[in-house]
């Protein structure tokens, strides 16, 4: 595991016979694992020993996995402890109210278990780093980001657009920090709502730099999403400027404007991270 601390997990699964072998696998990998079948069980054990990660099953037979996930999230005490989903549920619905619990993961059943192994290792690693978000706009950046774009290239069939905020630091002069932080930040809103209307949960919304937003999406879903975030942004950009500025047409020497590119596995292939940003982030 590449540290001498042993790493404990919590695996609250009413399922015996998959809560038997999630222990012994994961024992075996060299995490310390306790076990309750029960979500006030878990709940309570959290409470007691906080662990490092729990693996929360939904259906329970007393209160639900979203419950327990509330009840640890509100709780200062376990408010931080990372939260995976293992269930049976698949609704684009359900995967959403578990996230917006402050779920980490989600892994639907039948699932892999080496798959499972690593987004529980990527997890924890989240957990050591820190918050790891952009300070204006909240998104994931820097070692987060990283880790979504290897876990990408490792996937044979993938797409992502790279959305560029141009000429914000002329904006910046001209309007000062506070109001081009609001415009980030609503740059960043409408991007994720374009990409909740046109994509799926398991889209990654990201920074590559202040001002460049990444999505890794599926490539059914890129060109839709593409234009509908374009669309939005482009009718939006004007409205950014003082009033007297927009009756004017006085936009300063350079006015913001939006650029998006995208790429697909089939344009590479990649060697690493850094290559791909590169073929990104080249003008």
């Amino acid at each position: 595991m590449g540290t001498n601390k042993r790493h404990r997990l919590l695996i609250i699964e009413d399922d015996l016979d998959v809560a038997d072998m999630l222990t012994a696998y994961f024992r075996v990998q060299g995490y310390d694992v306790q076990t309750a079948n029960w979500g006030e069980d878990g709940v309570r054990a959290c409470q007691i020993a906080p662990p490092d990660l729990v693996i929360l099953d939904i259906r329970l037979p007393d209160i639900d996995g979203y419950e327990v996930a509330r009840r640890l999230r509100t709780s200062v005490r376990t408010s931080r402890i990372p939260i995976i989903f293992l269930t049976e549920k698949r609704d684009r619905s359900d995967r959403l109210k578990g996230l917006s619990l402050g779920a980490d993961d989600y892994i639907t059943k039948p699932f892999d278990i080496q798959e499972l192994r690593l987004r529980v290792r990527n997890a924890l690693r989240r957990a050591s780093m820190g918050p790891i978000t952009n300070p204006v706009t909240d998104l994931p950046e820097g070692a987060l980001v990283d880790e979504r774009l290897q876990e990408m290239l490792e996937n044979p069939n993938w797409a992502a657009l790279l959305v560029s905020l141009l000429n914000l630091d002329a904006f910046r002069e001209r309007y000062g920090f506070v109001t081009s932080d609001d415009i980030l930040r609503a740059v960043s809103l409408m991007i994720q709502n374009a990409v909740r209307d046109t994509g799926t949960p398991n889209d990654f919304i990201g920074h590559l730099s202040p001002t460049d937003f990444i999505i890794i999406t599926h490539p059914a879903h890129v060109e839709k999403m593409a234009e509908r975030i374009r669309s939005r942004l482009e009718q939006a950009l004007d409205y950014f400027y003082p009033l007297k500025d927009r009756l004017s047409g006085d936009f300063g020497q350079r006015k913001l404007a939006i650029r998006i590119k995208e790429l697909r596995a089939t344009h590479g292939p990649f060697v690493d991270i850094s290559e791909l940003k590169d073929a990104f982030l080249k003008r």
